[in-house]
């Protein structure tokens, strides 16, 4: 029997139990939202093949949305966006996984240090078409890996121990990498471009990867003499 709330589900999260991490501030994750919009068409998600497969099943959650012109100084609090929909149970095995996808190494922190999973949950909420397929995906895959790990012996997912977390998630990358667009591969496939996406637009992840972004100059020198080579292009192109 699976422990994550019903498909499709808008009820509130549980609150968090002492001890447990906070989360992030929702303005910092509205931003987040909108830097990884930008990222995940070249991340490839997939959530809309699982909407295919199942006529109907990705309903719009009941909320307003942000709008085409967000107010980014206001303090946003829990459902003056979009109510959040990670359960507690849920929220826990989104962080065991997206360490396992991502975890900490001698130079940067892991993706829960960095409070991905609040971005996965501010990204499946959001009212929108294409965030509402990969919303079921990712709902419906939760369950699969509690119902995985009863097969395997177990109580849920986060109860396992780390070796069989991870053999269970190496086959997924398997399924995934096979053929992305079925299930439960696809799940794996989109949680982990969710948590890469929500892992390297955060400042940390930036700056892990080389990006500078908008920098002040002190002048514009142009293309390096090896960018425009790679581009086949001469100095005086530039």
């Amino acid at each position: 029997m699976s422990t994550g709330s019903p498909e499709g589900s808008t009820s509130p999260p549980s609150t968090p139990a002492p001890g447990s991490p906070t989360r992030i501030d929702r303005r910092v994750a509205l931003e987040w939202i909108l830097a990884a919009s930008a990222a995940m068409p070249f991340l490839g998600s997939t959530g809309t093949a699982f909407a295919q497969d199942k006529p109907g099943k990705a309903k719009l959650p009941a909320a307003k949305g942000y709008g085409p012109d967000p107010d980014m100084v206001k303090a946003y609090r829990p459902g003056d966006v979009w109510p959040l929909t990670f359960t507690g149970h849920q929220r826990q095995t989104v962080i065991v996984l997206e360490d396992i996808i991502m975890p900490a190494d001698d130079r940067s922190p892991s993706a829960s240090e960095l409070k991905v999973h609040d971005f996965v949950d501010e990204w499946i909420s959001s009212p929108y078409r294409n965030q509402a397929s990969d919303r079921n995906l990712i709902l419906k895959g939760l369950d699969w890996l509690d119902e995985e790990a009863q097969r395997r012996g177990g109580r849920d997912f986060v109860s396992l121990d780390a070796k069989t977390q991870l053999a269970i998630c190496q086959e997924l990358a398997v399924s995934a990498k096979k053929n992305s667009k079925e299930y439960p591969g696809s799940f794996f496939y989109l949680m982990r471009n969710l948590v890469s996406g929500g892992y390297y637009t955060t400042p940390v992840g930036m700056r892990d990867i080389g990006y500078l972004g908008n920098m002040p100059m002190a002048e514009n020198v142009g293309p390096t003499p090896e960018a425009l080579a790679h581009l086949g292009l001469s100095p005086e192109a530039a």
